[in-house]
């Protein structure tokens, strides 16, 4: 459901533009669907909002459970760029 979890994200970064989790959302998101090019301009766009973002202490903060849930999804910010 990463299509619809695409449209989501937009929508709320419409609405607030500095949303830091939604851009994350949408980066990793758009990994999954194969649209890198899209990952890497919203990972940009994380470091214009947050240039001290870490993706490791990131991480640490993370709510999801599922350790292979949260894996995929720092896996996907890496590869949209982040660090």
């Amino acid at each position: 459901q990463y299509e619809e979890a695409i449209t989501a994200y937009k929508k709320a970064i419409h609405n607030q533009p500095t949303f830091l989790f939604a851009h994350l959302g949408l980066a990793a998101s758009c990994i999954h669907v194969g649209q890198e090019e899209d990952a890497h301009a919203v990972a940009a766009e994380v470091l214009n909002i947050d240039p001290e973002f870490s993706l490791e202490r990131y991480a640490k903060t993370l709510p999801l459970k599922n350790k292979a849930d949260k894996d995929l999804y720092v896996d996907a910010l890496r590869k949209a760029g982040l660090k």
